[in-house]
This record gives structure tokens, sequence and C-alpha cells, in this order.
């Protein structure tokens, strides 16, 4: 989902094959508040665990779909009730569609489109042959990732204590994933190349976001990631039983739902407070993955999922403690 305002303040997107992924403050559609407004901590918060309740749910929903229908065609009618939703926020905007079409930076735009409709799919394949918690853990890694890129392509400044942290982060990693070893699964590759994927989307964000506007920004991510996607997906296009529109129909609705209440979030409330609320996505999750799939994660899973979230949330604290916030 979504991209940071600081490279550990970005909240947990969990799957953005289920939910697209959370965006950035500097990615907030045009209609969000002014700066000076006060930002209703509560309220955004339980905006925020709400839309991680949906992730959960739509994590589960992606899971099952990608068990019997080609990804492509999923994320591509999945993509359609994104874009859609994009153009009906971006045109109720000063200027309307036509004003948001105009961007500084379009080649970049459109290769942060091509970035997420990859990464969505890498994630839905993830969840065809990983469990729920499984891949949410993995996936947990990225603003670990962000940390590293943004000091490569954005010049950022880390200390060794971040750095140490990262390292930490990476050790769970590895717990989880044991490459070498009988238990490796080599579906998890899907889910880690998915969270480099979104880590370059979110650096990706920052840069053209001092250039071009949120509504562009938003319209791009919606508008040309479904024009790429119906490009590979339309070749998929497969029959579905009516129960099955009806799940590819709640999946869409709890989309846009997620989406929205992600919104809200941050107009309530700043993103690095969120973030740490986001790693309730891991506990839905294994929630769901177990009452509906009958999943439970391995204590490898568990312990590597702990190290990564303590690693990110340290991340966060170094991050804010250095820009002087509370």
């Amino acid at each position: 989902m979504s991209k940071s305002p600081s490279m550990a303040s970005q909240p947990f997107a969990g799957s953005p094959a289920a939910p697209l992924p959370m965006p950035p403050a500097e990615n907030l559609p045009p209609d969000a508040p002014p700066p000076g407004r006060a930002p209703q901590i509560r309220l955004g918060v339980a905006c925020l665990v709400g839309a991680t309740v949906i992730f959960a749910f739509q994590d589960g929903i992606t899971k099952y779909l990608a068990s019997h229908y080609p990804i492509p065609f999923i994320v591509m009618v999945r993509y359609w009730a994104f874009a859609l939703f994009a153009i009906a926020l971006v045109a109720r905007q000063p200027g309307g569609v036509k004003a948001a079409t105009r961007s500084k930076r379009p080649i970049l735009q459109s290769l942060r489109a091509l970035l997420l409709v990859s990464e969505i799919g890498l994630v839905a394949l993830a969840f065809r042959h990983m469990g729920l918690a499984e891949v949410q853990s993995i996936f947990a890694v990225y603003p670990l990732l962000v940390m590293a890129m943004a000091i490569v392509l954005l010049g950022e400044r880390v200390g060794w204590r971040r750095w140490v942290a990262t390292g930490v982060g990476f050790i769970g990693l590895l717990i989880i994933v044991r490459p070498g070893v009988g238990t490796f699964e080599p579906a998890a590759l899907y889910s880690l190349a998915s969270a480099t994927m979104y880590a370059l989307y979110t650096v990706l964000t920052r840069m053209v976001s001092a250039d071009d506007s949120a509504g562009t920004t938003f319209l791009y991510t919606g508008v040309v990631g479904a024009i790429l996607v119906t490009l590979f997906g339309g070749a998929h296009w497969t029959a579905m039983s009516g129960v099955d529109w009806g799940w590819m129909a709640l999946l869409a609705l709890f989309g846009m739902s997620s989406h929205f209440l992600l919104i809200k979030a941050l107009e309530y409330a700043p993103a690095s407070v969120l973030q740490p609320y986001n790693y309730l996505s891991l506990v839905w999750s294994g929630i769901v993955g177990y009452l509906v799939f009958h999943n439970i994660p391995d204590l490898p899973t568990f312990i590597g999922g702990a190290v990564i979230v303590g690693s990110g949330l340290y991340v966060l604290y170094r991050d804010r403690k250095v820009k002087g916030l509370r």
C-alpha cells in the first residue's frame, strides 16, 4: 500500500496485493487538510487499526483467488477498481483529472506504477505458496530496505545505531527464510522481492513528490498501473463462477475501503505516529490464516518476525529522536 515521510515512519502496508499500499504523507490525495490543522491522533489511529483488520481479510481473499485463477487476471481486475477510485478522488479537486495528468517527471511516475503492479503480483504469488503470517513477516523488512535505498538514491545520512538495527532486522529475515537448510521455502523469495520493489517504489515516491502534486502522483499510481497490468492481464482473462466474482467484488470494495481509511488516518495523525500500529497486520493475518486456512506459523517465523518488527520500531525511534520529535 504505499511513499514515506521518513524511512521508518512508513506505515507497514501488509500486502498490497490485497490492499493498495498506504499512501505516504507527501502522497495524500489533494483534498488533505492544511498542514496547520491539529491532528486528531486517536481518530487517526482508529482509522489505521481498522485498515489493518481489512488488510488481513483482503490477504485471505487474495490467497484464495490466487490459488484458483491466474494472478495477472486478479491484479488487473483489482487495479481497475483502484483506478476508478483514484479518478473519483482527483476529479473532486481544483483542476480535476486534467490538471492531475500533468507531471514534470512522467517517466519516474510510470516506473513507480510498474514497480507497484509487479510488487502486487509477487505478493499474490507468495500467498499462493505460503501462509499469510509468513508473507507478512518477510514483507515487514521493507522499511529497513527503504532506509538503505534512501542513502544511495536520496543522499540521506544514517548513524551507526540505525545501521546496526537494520543488520539485526536482516538477521530476523534470515531466521524466517532459512536459506541453505531443508526447511527453506523458495516462495519466500517472492515476498522478499516484493518488499524490495515496494521499498524502491517508496523512495521514488519521495523523489517525484518534490515536483508533482499529490493528485498527480495518486492518479499515476492508479491509472498508469491499471493500463500496464491490463497489457499483461488481458491475455489471462478467465471465466469465474458467480461466487468467485462476489469474492472479487468484495476484494475491490475492501481495497477502496482500506485505502480510504489509510488516507483519513494520515489526515488525522502523522505517519511517524501511525507506523507502529501497522505491525498489527501481522497479528490479524496470523488470526485469519489460522481460522480460514488452518495455517500456524512455525517458531522461527515468530522469532524472525519479532526481530524484524523490533528492528523497525527501533529505527523509527532513532529517526524521531534525530529529528527532535516526541
